[in-house]
């Protein structure tokens, strides 16, 4: 790990625990140009998804029966 990044961590080891929530928040932020570009491909793909779903193209389902699903699925991966 670079040194200057070691210094970061330890000196946000000192802060308190509202200090490092707040640190960490401010590190996930992006810039507001790239927040409009994330905001336009969720607004794209929410779009589409709509559409297949209110054309009929997918079938909702539930969100027990996708757990179910993705339990099911997880459980074969291990096997």
């Amino acid at each position: 790990m670079a040194s200057r990044l070691e210094d970061y961590i330890a000196e946000g080891r000192t802060l308190d625990a509202d200090e490092r929530e707040i640190a960490a928040l401010s590190l996930r932020q992006v810039d507001e140009a790239r927040q409009t570009e994330v905001d336009s491909a969720w607004d794209e793909t929410i779009d589409r998804r709509l559409e297949e779903l209110l054309s009929g193209k997918v079938e909702a389902v539930s969100g027990r029966e996708t757990i179910a699903i993705a339990r099911a699925r997880a459980a074969a991966r291990r096997k």
